[in-house]
């Protein structure tokens, strides 16, 4: 049990990207970063703020996100529908779905005080450049 506690602290315990940032940039983007996590709206900061490297960082762990519930949620729900233990997938999705609008609200949380910090899990990943 001390091990799993030990594996639950350190989740948080990410690589933090923020000195590479430029100030005016960080300042200039919060908006941008937040908008990158909710969903769909990932797309507008994308578009509207490509040449932000702060933005752009926040766009790709927004849109790791986004891609991963879809996936995800697809895969549970097509789980959900077969007879006598589809509920079982029902409920793992929304544990699932938990753990996913928890992780946007860390992102929303280093977007607002300007860090540039991977998410748990998900954070290595990239699909930007």
């Amino acid at each position: 049990m001390a091990d799993f506690d030990e594996k639950l602290k350190n989740l948080n315990n990410t690589a933090d990207h923020t000195e590479e940032m430029d100030p005016a940039d960080i300042e200039g983007n919060k908006v941008m970063a937040i908008l990158a996590y909710i969903g769909i709206l990932v797309l507008i900061p994308l578009l509207a703020a490509k040449d932000s490297k702060f933005a752009r960082f926040h766009c790709n762990q927004g849109l790791v996100l986004f891609i991963a519930e879809l996936i995800i949620s697809i895969v549970l729900g097509i789980l959900g529908a077969i007879p006598k233990i589809g509920w079982i997938f029902g409920i793992l999705g929304s544990l699932v779905g938990i753990c996913f609008l928890v992780l946007v609200i860390i992102g929303i949380i280093n977007a607002v005080n300007g860090k540039a910090k991977e998410l748990p899990l998900v954070g290595k990943f990239k699909i930007l450049k």
